[in-house]
């Protein structure tokens, strides 16, 4: 588990932007649990961060000074120059933003790559039907709950799994999912997968994945034949210190011909445009909302990142920073 000595907050100069340039003052950046993997030394799909430089990750905020004809002061600009209060940058590196459509931090949420991750993994990765029966693990996160409203926005059967009845309380009502599994009342693997068992009697079509561990393996006892699992994260094995048991009942995938496929949201960029339209309609409608935990100030960064990993939050957990 990280913790807040593993972080420093520097103060440095603001440098002038040159030709082609925008200076950016960020007024929300985004911490996300995939960061963790990025402060592993190993290989993956990104680069680790490196020790000494500033952290990098989604931000929105204003642009203050344009050297650029693309861009004029007071546009707002969506960037992965997060950590930081100030920036400059190159024009290409940021993209317009529409503030009609929602408050500009849902931008690194809901109607951001956080958004597209449930969008992509729900509808393209599992290939969702209408009417299906769906499972998802870390229901009340920010991946999670998005995926929920989808799932119901199609008609489905949905229930949602989190570590508190706050959060299981929020789901029901602002949501309307069909029912929720509060796990940690739940003493053993075994009483997970006999929970999710009584939640789906007939057994669950899509399960999307963001936790990993007993919730995969009570997930694949109970799949239907031909189901889907969308493995998006697995954030109960981010902070272990040693390898720690996976499921030991891999063999129904084969019995009960289920696919298990892993994803990104950058190999799913494409998608962007019809998210964007479906998320409108739906908000529009009512049928999408969504909530986020704020923290204040630039140097809170570390503990809001933390408490991702202690389940602090409901939805988008976020940092105002201007």
């Amino acid at each position: 588990m990280p913790a807040p000595g593993d972080f420093e907050v520097v103060e440095t100069a603001i440098p002038t932007p040159r030709e082609g340039q925008v200076l950016v003052r960020n007024s929300f950046i985004s911490v996300d649990p995939y960061m963790r993997g990025r402060m592993n030394d190993q290989k993956s799909y990104v680069p680790p961060f490196q020790l000494g430089e500033t952290l990098t990750g989604g931000a929105v905020g204003e642009v203050v000074v344009s050297q650029s004809p693309n861009h004029k002061p007071g546009d707002f600009v969506f960037s992965n120059f997060g950590w930081r209060q100030w920036y400059v940058a190159d024009a290409a590196e940021v993209q317009h933003i529409d503030p009609s459509l929602g408050p500009i931090q849902s931008y690194l949420g809901a109607l951001g790559m956080t958004g597209l991750t449930a969008y992509a993994g729900l509808l393209e990765v599992a290939e969702l039907k209408g009417g299906e029966r769906v499972f998802v693990s870390a229901a009340s996160g920010a991946v999670g709950a998005i995926v929920c409203q989808i799932a119901k926005a199609k008609g489905c059967y949905v229930v949602g799994s989190v570590g508190s009845d706050e959060k299981a309380a929020y789901l029901k009502n602002e949501t309307g999912i069909d029912r929720t599994i509060n796990y940690k009342t739940c003493e053993a693997p075994q009483d997970l997968t006999q929970a999710v068992a009584a939640a789906f009697p007939e057994g669950i079509d899509v399960y999307f994945d963001n936790v990993g561990g007993a919730h995969l393996q009570a997930a694949i006892a109970n799949m239907r034949p031909f189901g889907r699992i969308a493995a998006c994260g697995m954030i109960s094995q981010y902070n272990a210190t040693e390898p720690t048991p996976g499921p030991n009942n891999l063999v129904n995938i084969v019995g009960m011909r289920l696919t298990l496929r892993g994803f990104i949201v950058g190999d799913h960029l494409a998608l962007r445009l019809d998210f964007l339209r479906d998320m409108a309609q739906w908000v529009k409608s009512g049928k999408m909302k969504w909530r986020e935990t704020i923290a204040s100030g630039i140097d809170k960064a570390p503990e809001a990142f933390i408490g991702l990993f202690k389940g602090e939050h409901i939805g988008k957990m976020l940092v105002q920073v201007g």
